[in-house]
């Protein structure tokens, strides 16, 4: 029987930090990883409208090996900004890859569209996700918040309020795997309309209401619901994600790992991966366990990045709450 860490959070992951920042008037924020030692790390992309910064150096082949920390923000492409901010606050820190008398922290980062969420974009001459990204580092802790908060801050998924989740799961070798994630997709998390979660046979105990599946399959259960049938604009998405572990991973195993992770998008959100979503899962390994993954544990380790990828989506949107000017009820207010 699974069972999820102490903080059912991706920083039950030991090695790991994660800080939030948010501008509630722009409805928008900046949620950072931080490593507490350079973590081997990957990314694997689905969607087909990915903005992202610094990805290609995780591909197995190229030179650097770990990073310092990962950077999810909202924004859209305005977003990237926010690894700036995370840089500048490590570099103060003395932290990153040493190149002669230098040392470069190495921030890959992703960004969700949150643009037509009904926040106040107009910020002047420069977005404000460098300075959210420099605040959520010095916001860096074990425990953090979920729901609208961070790169959760101003997400919408189809017909309720998105948000940041994650989830963490403690397997029987000692190994623990951890998820983070914030919610931005163009299909729906639940079943219909219904308040049920499409990834209910992965709920650990209570942790996004407890409902399982309905009795009955409603007859829209396999309707493709779309935000852009609320919002009028089909590029207004994205789900970002980063799965952890603890275990001793090389570059090529994370990356196996983000891939396994994906299929939490598809048993969570439907429909997922579409050409308007920019799904991306990094995968990080701290390697904090000193457990490599053998043999015999390997198909229950990625099965197990697949279910806490899962729940953490769903309880993203089961955390979130409203504010002013939504444009989408939380899933709280839901009823059926």
């Amino acid at each position: 029987m699974l069972q999820a860490g102490p903080l059912n959070l991706i920083t039950d992951v030991a090695g790991l930090r994660i800080g939030n920042a948010a501008d509630q008037k722009v409805k928008s924020g900046v949620t950072v990883v931080l490593c507490d030692t350079p973590a081997t790390a990957a990314v694997q992309v689905l969607g087909g409208a990915p903005g992202t910064r610094e990805t290609d150096l995780l591909e197995a082949h190229n030179t650097v090996e770990t990073i310092n920390a990962l950077a999810l923000a909202g924004g859209s492409a305005f977003g990237l900004d926010a690894a700036s901010g995370v840089q500048a606050a490590l570099r103060e820190q003395g932290i990153g890859f040493v190149v002669g008398d230098q040392r470069i922290p190495i921030v890959p980062a992703a960004i969700l569209f949150d643009m037509l969420n009904g926040g106040d974009k107009n910020w002047g001459r420069y977005p404000p996700y460098r300075e959210l990204g420099y605040d959520a580092v010095q916001a860096a802790s074990r425990e953090f918040a979920i729901g609208s908060a961070g790169a959760g801050t101003g997400a919408l998924t189809a017909g309720l309020k998105g948000g940041l989740g994650s989830a963490s799961t403690v397997l029987p070798n000692g190994v623990t795997v951890g998820a983070l994630v914030a919610v931005n997709a163009m299909g729906s998390v639940t079943v219909g309309r219904s308040r049920h979660f499409w990834a209910a046979p992965f709920e650990l105990g209570n942790e996004f209401g407890g409902l399982g599946y309905p009795a009955q399959m409603p007859a829209e259960a396999a309707h493709v619901f779309k935000k852009f049938e609320e919002l009028s604009n089909p590029a207004a998405n994205t789900t970002i994600a980063v799965i952890a572990t603890d275990a001793v991973l090389t570059k090529a195993a994370a990356k196996r790992l983000a891939i396994s992770a994906h299929d939490g998008f598809t048993r969570a959100i439907w429909p997922v991966h579409t050409p308007f979503d920019g799904d991306l899962v990094f995968g990080l390994a701290t390697g904090a366990s000193g457990i490599s993954v053998d043999a015999a544990d390997v198909i229950d380790f990625y099965a197990a990045a697949a279910s806490t990828m899962a729940r953490a989506i769903a309880r993203g949107v089961h955390a979130a709450t409203a504010s002013p000017d939504d444009q989408m009820a939380v899933w709280t207010t839901r009823s059926g």
